[in-house]
Order: C-alpha cells, then structure tokens, then sequence
C-alpha cells in the first residue's frame, strides 16, 4: 500500500431539532513509519477556502498499519452557511517527509448530504466502528457499505469472542430509508456513489473479545472485508501494568519527577503501578508517611488509586525502605512478608514483598507481587524460591493470573534469570512481548559488566507471569528514557498490556 490510504469520506446533513448540521468524517489507512507523525486533511467547501483539518489516532489493526480519522461538524446559521459540496487530499508529515494520497493530483470529492463513498475498490467495508468496547456494552453495532452491490443477496458478519472456536453468524439488514432514520438525512441508501448500507447488531454480552469479518453474497459470488487478512477485533478494556525502581530519593529535582510519573500514570491509564526503592524517612524507624514516595506519587493522579506498601530495611541511611502496589481496582486481599532470611531492618538485603489481589474488571481476580530482590551472590535464589512457593500459596481455581513483578537484580542471560525462566513456571513478558531485535534498538551495552549476559539485553526489572496465567501480554514499552516523560531514577519504567487468553 502505500504510505497513506483514504478509506472511505462521509458527508451527511442532519435536518434534526437541534437545528441543520453537516458532518464531514475521513477515514484513512497509514503505514505505521515513526510514533512523531502528523496527519491533515486539506479541504475545501463550496466557498474555494482551502483549510486543514487535523487527524487522529484510530487504532492499530497490525504491527506496522493505522486506522486514522478526521471529523468535523459544522451548524447552519443565518450568518453562515455549510460547506456543501468538499474537495481535499490527505497529507502525512514523518521523519521530515512528507506523503499525499489526493486522488493522484486530483482531489477527492464528495457531494453534500452524499453519505458514505468508498475510495479504496473493495466490494465491501466496515465502517464507523469502534476500537474498543464501552464498560458494559453487550451488543455492538455493525455497518456494512456495500459498494456497487445493490442487488446483494446477503450480507452476514462472522465472529467470535472465543478466539474463533465457536463462530456465531449474524446477518445484516438493508433498509432504503436508513439515512433518514439516522440522521433526517435526505441522502439516498444506494447512493449516487453505488454505496448501500447494511446494519447488524452482535449480542456478545460479557465476553472481554470480539472478533469479525463481512461476507456479501451476490449472484452465487462471496466477497470478503476481514480488515485485509486480520479480521476486526475490539475488546475490553486491557490490563495496563507499570513497573518502575523509584531510586530511593536519590534523584536530583525529585518533586519533579514525582509528578513525571504521576502525569505518565494518568495518561497512559495505567491500572496496577508496582513501584521498589519506596522511601519515607526514617524517623527513628517510626517512619514518616507523608514523605512516603508511592503515597506522593498516588495523590497527584488525577484521581488517587488504591495503595498497599510496606518497608524492608534502613536504605541511604536514612529512609525506610520498601515497595508498593497502586491500583486503579480495589485490592480484595493484600499482604506483605519477608522472602529474605534476615528480617534484621539494618540489614540491605532483608527484603519484603508486598502482594495484592485485585479483581479487574471482565478479566477476573490477578494476583501482583511488588518484588525488589536481593543479587545473586546475596541471596537471590533462596528469596526467589520463598516468593514462587507464598505465590503458589496464594493461587486458586478463581484467580486468573499471577504476576511477579519489579526488580529482581539478575541480568538477563545471567545465572539468575536461568534459575527462573529453566524452571517452566514463569516466563519474562518483555521478550515474550517483543522481538528480539528490538533490544538492540533500546539497549547499548558498553559496559564490560555485562559482556557475559546477553549482549544486547540488561535488565534487571521484570513481569514475570505464571504460564498456567489465563492472561497474554499483548505489548511492552520502555518508560522514563530521554524520549518519553524523562529519566525519573536510576532505572528505566516498563508499562506492560494483557489481555485474557
């Protein structure tokens, strides 16, 4: 394809109480070429100004492809009319290039009160569909334009919430005066274009996953939308995960860098936070909460999540030291215990790890340890082993996943890391989540340190989740570098997304 592609342009008048309003939407398919990109539609109404009109992020239907929309509403007034009849081109600005799709020189078009005209040459489309699912939402609407078709036989959506081991099949209707009915729309269903709409409506009810494509039967023939070989898929909210080693106040311009994490937690809509290194002064060992890091961190969101942090021992001399776990979703069960054979507070390898039971909404009960482990050579494999059997303590029949999250002080490829991931039970969800190659990309070893490890690869923190886990991680991403919020500690973030299996 090439680097961006119109999908299709809606232009509809609505003759509703509220008053006469036109609506223009684009929907367009980009190649997925660098995150910094900027994405216009260039238009013109019947008045000959040309304006730019910005788009948005859609979705993400492969690893290397975009959904992407524009919309914009205008309303009739005495002193100013609707745009009418529109001519644009798309434009898309990355990596200091710039790429067009307008009709190979000579703009698209599109009539006023038109409704739908396909552009891409495929016999069927899915259109104005959602990219995820709304918290309680049980029936999901599907529209069908069907181009040049107007004699179609059938058309039927095929999905699924089981990841295709039972299909259901729903067919859709076609109904002359649907543009009426949706919006007192004078446009015709054929259009003038040779576009017809089908609708249907899927009950999925509870189910956290849906996945479909779009059959059109016509004259013995099947034609198929199954979103260019990935079928569509639209699921519930995932599960969004953060780990991150806060340094223990030992970073210079702190209270900054409190918020930096804050403001990351809030729009990335970060659900589980598992934070090590928490401090709060020491205090005779009596401590001091309102200097306690994860409690600061939780009161500037947005809106305070829940919290369950302990402490472990004396650190810098001067802070109780510990780890936390920060939920958007009440914890049903919490705990805390040394894995570490010494419990002596002055001790930096007495280590203490927090645990929370958290039911998340449509995926079911997760267990999270917040873990920061001791090195190899002081005790790792004996703590590691206390923390797997309290973990194996904590699962039951009911409990969906268990994730060991935070930093364990092993470096991938280490002695360490094969005592965990050669014992079948946990797996690292970064690798499993990403490419080889891409550690490469993120990581530049020139450490000598670390030339027996994996060359391109030395982390220290860690999701490890139960492969028993109901759960699949579906993406991870590195947080706090230079490119993104900025450095926050001494150790980089990592903001982990599951979905249920």
């Amino acid at each position: 394809m090439n680097k961006i592609q119109l999908l299709y342009v809606e232009n509809v008048i609505s003759r509703k109480k509220a008053g006469v309003r036109q609506t223009l939407r684009f929907f367009m398919r980009v190649e997925d070429v660098s995150y910094d990109k900027r994405i216009d539609v260039v238009w013109a109404g019947e008045d000959g100004v040309w304006q730019t009109l910005p788009a948005s992020w859609h979705s993400k239907p492969e690893h290397d492809k975009e959904y992407w929309q524009a919309r914009m509403e205008f309303r009739l007034a005495p002193d100013k009319s609707l745009p009418g009849n529109i001519r644009f081109g798309l434009r898309y600005q990355v990596s200091g290039a710039e790429y067009w799709d307008n009709n190979q020189g000579l703009n698209y078009s599109s009539q006023a009160d038109s409704g739908v005209k396909l552009t891409c040459a495929l016999p069927v489309l899915n259109i104005d569909f959602a990219n995820q699912l709304d918290d309680g939402q049980k029936i999901v609407p599907v529209t069908a334009a069907v181009d040049k078709f107007t004699d179609a036989d059938k058309v039927t959506v095929y999905w699924t919430t089981d990841n295709w081991r039972y299909v259901h099949k729903t067919p859709c209707h076609f109904k002359r005066d649907h543009w009426d009915k949706e919006a007192l729309s004078n446009a015709r269903n054929p259009n003038q274009y040779g576009t017809a709409i089908w609708k249907g409506w899927l009950r999925i009810g509870q189910a956290f996953r849906l996945q479909y494509s779009i059959s059109v039967e016509r004259d013995g023939q099947v034609f198929w939308d199954n979103n260019f070989g990935k079928n569509y898929s639209v699921s519930r909210e995932p599960l969004k995960i953060l780990i991150l080693n806060l340094h223990c106040y030992q970073e210079d311009n702190q209270d900054y860098k409190f918020s930096q994490i804050a403001r990351a937690i809030d729009e990335l809509n970060i659900d589980v936070v598992c934070l090590q290194e928490v401090a709060e002064l020491w205090n005779d060992g009596a401590g001091d909460w309102e200097s306690n890091s994860a409690r600061i961190i939780n009161d500037r969101l947005a809106r305070p999540y829940h919290i369950h942090t302990d402490w472990s021992h004396l650190g810098f001399d001067k802070y109780r030291e510990g780890v936390a776990i920060l939920s958007k979703y009440p914890l049903t069960r919490q705990d805390a215990r040394y894995v570490s054979g010494s419990h002596d507070v002055y001790d930096i390898h007495s280590r203490k790890v927090v645990m929370a039971q958290i039911r998340v909404p449509h995926i079911g009960s997760v267990n999270v340890f917040s873990a920061h482990l001791s090195w190899w050579e002081n005790g790792f494999s004996e703590q590691f082993k206390r923390l797997c059997e309290w973990a194996d303590a904590k699962q039951s029949a009911h409990v969906k996943a268990t994730l060991l999250c935070g930093d364990f002080n092993i470096a991938a490829g280490s002695a360490g890391y094969h005592l965990v991931v050669d014992a079948h039970q946990y797996e690292d969800q970064y690798l499993a989540a990403n490419s080889r190659g891409l550690f490469e990309k993120i990581f530049r070893v020139n450490d000598p340190h670390w030339q027996d490890y994996l060359s391109d690869d030395y982390r220290i923190d860690y999701i490890f989740l139960n492969k028993a886990s109901g759960l699949r991680v579906t993406s991870a991403r590195v947080l706090f570098t230079e490119q993104d919020y900025g450095r926050v500690s001494d150790h980089c973030g990592y903001f982990m997304v599951f979905e249920p299996k």
